[in-house]
């Protein structure tokens, strides 16, 4: 689910459709109040992802809610004053409970489908798995055996497999 806010964040006015001057094909949210002007951009979530190879094997992971066949990389949000490459090993060890270290990036990936920009390395991970509270399972599945997906994190993947 997507968040449009109906009134100003700034100072509560409603927000109204407004027409950019320099791209009169794209209507945003802008305050009522001239004054204020405040604009709602929808600008895309920074999301981190990584490809985890652990002890020979990519871990692929299904979220809590996921329908049983779905099974992706460890994704999560990239947090307020985190760099990207830390995010991904905080969610690493968050969601698996394991250690890692990055081997190689992979892309940045826009998700519109969810509003989001996709940043994915490879990473190697060790330790024993221990499925955190967000996940629903985790498979393993042999690197000759991985397949890519046509969404969202399934580009990374695809370009994981283009570069072996």
């Amino acid at each position: 689910m997507r968040f449009t806010p109906a009134f100003c964040l700034a100072c509560g006015q409603p927000l109204v459709d407004h027409r950019e001057a320099l791209e009169p094909d794209k209507v945003r949210r802008r305050c009522a109040d001239a004054t204020c002007g405040w604009t709602f951009y929808d600008n895309p979530v920074p999301v981190v992802a990584a490809l985890v190879e652990h002890e020979g094997e990519v871990l692929l992971v299904r979220n809590q809610g996921w329908p049983e066949s779905w099974f992706g990389l460890v994704t999560g949000f990239l947090e307020r004053g985190e760099s990207p490459d830390a995010a991904v090993l905080r969610e690493l060890k968050e969601e698996l409970g394991l250690d890692g270290e990055i081997v190689s990036w992979i892309g940045s990936y826009g998700f519109p489908e969810m509003n989001q920009v996709i940043l994915a390395w490879h990473v190697r991970a060790t330790g024993t798995v221990e499925l955190g509270a967000e996940l629903a399972a985790y498979k393993r599945v042999a690197l000759d055996k991985l397949r890519p997906w046509p969404m969202g994190t399934g580009k990374a993947v695809a370009d994981f497999l283009a570069r072996r």
